[in-house]
């Protein structure tokens, strides 16, 4: 492949609702420019997208992939992106390197929540975007049906450049706006003629062909005069004014086609061209070499891929680059464009273009390679915050140390997934967006690395605390074994300490030297032991402040392990004489929903135990809900928030405080530790 100026560049996002149909039209436009000689399926399992073993086993895209074509002296970068929201991260990283989008709508599903979110994507990236309508293959589908909605939507932005011609509910043809012209599909390969507007369509027609008009008479006072004196703007005119607001995403043009059959790509692929912008003035080969890693490939055969956006000058084979972020240096070797798996080697890359580079030793997805002479850094990819958690472990504990490597590598490539060590519930666990993507992990864990990976419910860090204060509360530690023996006693006072953060406070009263002062380090030692695991129900103890007020010992078979052991048999007695609770940690939930959503999604709340402290209403429709939740009531929101609210419903939370359990949920664990002590 040759190499390209930024003039000649579209990088262009696939998005839009899973089985939509990005995955075939990235296929269509491939083998319409000649990348491939057959038409791949995602049912077969033999796209080009969908190379990974997992993506063919679930038969849809679970990783970002791309596909560079050429058409019309251009090289268009098509970034295949997942549509379900499991994998939303890949999408973010497509959209950070995107200069334009093509938001794919099923024509028989109509405006779907992952259209939706597709927009909202391109509105906070400032992307500009086409809509492109498929399966209108189905009797079922309505193209105008779907125009009316987006329109409805978002406004009178959204114009149609197209409309459909059928025959017998079937996609025979379509209408050409802009050239004001009906044509006439004759062949699986995009082939077409000319034909004429059918009757039934003039109507519309002539609707949206002023509606076309009066958008290009909006972009300049001659254009608007010349409009407002009755005349026609010509093709080129219509073009020529149409690009910029395209552009900057004051319109959005609609599209229609039937990628199977290759039905209307062929006219997308010169909106492409001529109405999609290429990368802007900040793409500059004159300026010092940077680039961005907006994604990262790690598969078992091919090995880890950084996939890079040139940001300025130009990106050459052999060279030693100076990663920004690590502050170490990177020696480029090999220099790639990646075709799905396809290798495609290259000496160099222009600001602008979008590539790959392998085996980078220290550079991770966000990181900035430059010159050392000539530092900068990029802003990363702003990545969802995964907030489903699971505990997991290896079934094979030799496979421990295998788990966790294969776990760090998938990691390395989905930054939605994180691996936490918990030390309060001695788990480790990894979080994700969704069910689903966790299932992949496993699945990938065991197909690349043969390991067995079992994921479990998570365990709640409760703590437990004190209510009252217990005096004088004795601890005896006594043991007589021939020779010198062990002997120590305290008498101490636990009470709280008003502080739920700390475990303990240690104070002494000791009057007479009934406890010598060198023994005070080793009762403080029996209380740090003591808090580690709280008699209630096993949790670590916060909030008590221990007194040593009085005790006893022996000149010589007092000791600090024997004054320790006293400490500990004084906390326990008591601990459960100052009236201790469970504590449960709390969490700050922020949900948006739709305003019809509203009702439902606070029943749930209540139902949880979570106390509604607002509501705020946003633009759009939608409501900004805040509450407080246990923790313990949260596990499997995702997946019940998305039930609720078909997908649309996102939420966000973050750890607020403790608060004592009601007393069911303080019985629940008490019988929890009971039956693991009797086992």
């Amino acid at each position: 492949m040759k190499v390209y100026d930024k003039a000649h560049v579209r990088n262009v996002a696939l998005f839009g609702h899973g089985s939509s149909g990005k995955t075939t039209l990235a296929e269509s436009l491939a083998y319409l420019t000649g990348i491939t000689t057959r038409q791949g399926k995602v049912t077969d399992g033999n796209t080009i997208s969908d190379f990974d073993k997992e993506e063919q086993k679930r038969g849809f895209s679970i990783g970002t992939t791309m596909i560079p074509i050429e058409y019309r002296d251009c090289k268009i970068n098509i970034l295949d992106t997942p549509g379900y929201f499991d994998f939303v991260g890949e999408t973010e990283e497509a959209a950070c390197a995107a200069d334009a989008a093509i938001i794919v709508v099923n024509g028989k599903a109509g405006v779907q929540v992952g259209v939706q979110k597709a927009w909202d994507l391109c509105e906070k990236n400032g992307i500009p975007r086409i809509f492109f309508v498929t399966n209108l293959d189905d009797p079922n589908s309505s193209y105008r049906g779907i125009v009316e909605a987006l329109q409805e939507r978002y406004g009178s932005k959204v114009t149609p450049f197209e409309l459909a011609i059928r025959e017998d509910e079937k996609l025979v043809g379509y209408v050409n706006l802009i050239l004001q012209k009906g044509v006439k599909f004759t062949g699986k390969k995009g082939e077409k003629e000319d034909c004429a507007i059918p009757d039934y369509l003039q109507s519309n027609f002539e609707e949206c062909e002023n509606a076309l008009q009066e958008a290009v008479a909006e972009t300049s006072e001659e254009l608007m005069d010349r409009f407002f004196d009755g005349e026609v703007f010509t093709p080129e005119e219509i073009a020529g004014a149409l690009f910029q607001d395209v552009k900057d995403g004051s319109v959005v043009p609609v599209m229609l086609g039937v990628p199977t059959d290759c039905y209307g790509v062929s006219t997308l692929l010169d909106v492409i061209v001529d109405f999609l912008p290429a990368p802007d003035d900040e793409y500059d080969d004159a300026k010092p070499m940077s680039a961005h890693i907006f994604k990262t490939l790690v598969d078992p055969f091919l090995g880890k891929y950084s996939f890079v956006k040139v940001k300025t000058g130009v990106l050459k084979n052999d060279a030693t680059l100076f990663n920004a972020n690590k502050e170490t240096e990177e020696r480029i070797s090999r220099l790639y464009i990646l075709r799905g798996k396809e290798q495609i080697e290259v000496t160099e890359l222009h600001a602008g273009d979008i590539g790959a580079i392998s085996k980078l030793s220290n550079a991770t997805t966000g990181d900035t390679l430059c010159t050392k002479a000539s530092p900068v850094t990029y802003e990363g990819p702003a990545i969802s915050t995964p907030y489903l958690y699971m505990a997991y472990s290896a079934k094979n504990k030799g496979d421990v140390d295998k788990l966790s490597t294969a776990l760090n590598r998938i990691a390395d490539e989905d930054r939605t997934i994180k691996l936490v060590n918990d030390s309060e519930t001695h788990q480790t666990l990894i979080y994700g967006i969704g069910d689903q993507q966790l299932d992949t992990v496993v699945s990938k864990v065991l197909a690349r690395n043969k390991v067995e990976m079992e994921l479990t419910k998570p365990r709640i860090a409760y703590h437990e605390t004190i209510k009252k204060k217990a005096e004088g509360i004795q601890g005896r530690h006594k043991k007589q074994s021939g020779g010198s023996g062990q002997f120590g006693e305290v008498f101490m006072d636990f009470e709280p300490s008003g502080d739920l953060d700390t475990p303990y406070v240690f104070e002494e009263r000791v009057v007479g030297g009934s406890v010598p002062k060198n023994f005070f380090p080793a009762v403080e030692k029996g209380v740090a032991e003591s808090v580690q695991k709280g008699p209630l129900a096993g949790y670590p103890v916060f909030g008590v402040k221990a007194t040593l007020t009085d005790g006893k010992y022996h000149p010589v078979d007092s000791n600090e392990m024997a004054f320790k052991m006293a400490a500990i048999k004084s906390f326990k007695a008591g601990i459960m004489q100052a009236n201790p609770v469970l504590l449960e940690p709390v969490a700050s939930l922020r949900v948006v929903v739709p305003n019809d959503f509203t009702g439902d999604v606070m029943g749930d709340l209540n139902k949880r135990r979570g106390r509604v402290l607002g509501m705020n209403p946003l633009e759009g429709g939608k409501q900004e809900l805040l509450a407080d939740v246990p923790m313990s009531e949260l596990f499997g929101y995702t997946t019940d928030l998305r039930s609720m609210t078909g997908g649309i419903g996102e939420f966000s939370y973050e750890f607020a405080r403790y608060e004592q359990a009601p007393a069911d949920v303080q019985q629940r664990e008490m019988d929890a530790k009971e039956a693991d002590e009797d086992e």
